[in-house]
């Protein structure tokens, strides 16, 4: 009999040390594995080697019981899958029971983003004669200009950044590094901060960081920071919208794509592992580019203007 609670500590040491996999996912696949054991213990099946075929069908009939969404229930089956394919690995089973089961095809909503005019009032509102004005800024112009996760924004170092070149060294998932570029707009906003505003937050504490983003006390700005920055601007711009750290990286790949660059230069810049990932912003850009079509030929509505010819 397989010992459960050894082979899923041996998994979890798997994926932190050869897959270098982020906390997140680490704990999505325990999490998963662990819905899957508390299904087998209802089906009274004790040992995992007794997984066949015929337990898998049980567990997706049980999955789709429960209503839950196709991505969800895709998820759940990639992590299964490479769990039973680590055992098989470590010769605790001869059969990967999950290896050919298909994926749902994954439902992905449309990524939400903001158009040029919404978001020209939120780069006016921040007060630039003062600390927090000048980091906000430099925030804003910085999520916006290159894309980069909220995450990759907290952990961003000042060496990280090479103004003579215009370039970011942002550490992505699982640590994985990549160069991306910003414009002088960023530029401007983080050397106002680093060089005024940053210096006169970290003198209000003793503590020495690298970190770019502070907060009022001079310590490291959290995750949670950043997104209270971005209500805070909302608020003052007094906008309606709504404003996330992710909603400007949607609006960074979709106004990159409405520009003309292509979806390889877009997926490299976002970090993405998969071109398929960055694929779901074309969908947002044709029907941009439909809309447009729609409002401008003359003979796209269905509706024609009369036209008088002499004869």
């Amino acid at each position: 009999m397989i010992e459960k609670e050894r082979i899923i500590n041996d998994f979890k040491a798997f994926l932190k040390i050869e897959k270098n996999a982020s906390l997140y996912t680490v704990q999505f696949y325990l999490n998963d594995i662990k819905d899957f054991f508390e299904f087998l213990n209802r089906e009274n099946i004790t040992d995992i080697s007794q997984v066949d075929q015929h337990v898998v069908r049980l567990y997706l009939t049980h999955l789709h019981d429960e209503s839950l969404s196709r991505r969800s229930i895709s998820r759940k089956i990639s992590c299964l899958r490479s769990f039973f394919k680590y055992m098989e690995r470590e010769n605790e089973i001869t059969v990967n029971p999950f290896m050919h089961v298909s994926l749902p095809k994954a439902d992905y909503p449309l990524p939400d983003f903001l158009y040029e005019e919404e978001l020209q009032p939120l780069f006016e509102v921040s007060d630039l004669t003062t600390p927090i004005g000048q980091r906000n800024q430099a925030i804003l112009e910085l999520l916006y200009g290159t894309g980069i996760r909220v995450s990759e924004c907290h952990m961003l170092e000042v060496e990280h950044i090479d103004f003579s070149i215009g370039t970011l060294l942002v550490k992505g998932k699982g640590n994985k590094e990549r160069y991306v570029p910003f414009g002088h707009f960023a530029k401007d906003a983080l050397k106002l901060y680093i060089e005024d505003g940053r210096s006169k937050l970290l003198s209000k504490t003793g503590i020495s960081t690298n970190a770019v983003f502070l907060n009022a006390r001079g310590t490291i700005l959290t995750t949670r920071g950043i997104r209270h920055v971005l209500n805070k601007l909302v608020e003052d711009a007094a906008l309606t919208i709504e404003l996330h750290p992710h909603k400007l990286r949607h609006t960074f790949a979709t106004h990159m794509l409405n520009e003309g660059a292509d979806l390889r230069t877009v997926q490299e810049l976002l970090g993405h592992e998969s071109l398929s990932s960055t694929q779901i912003y074309t969908h947002v850009t044709k029907d941009h580019v439909r809309k447009i079509y729609m409002n401008s030929h003359p003979r796209a509505s269905g509706k024609t203007n009369e036209v008088n010819h002499d004869e």
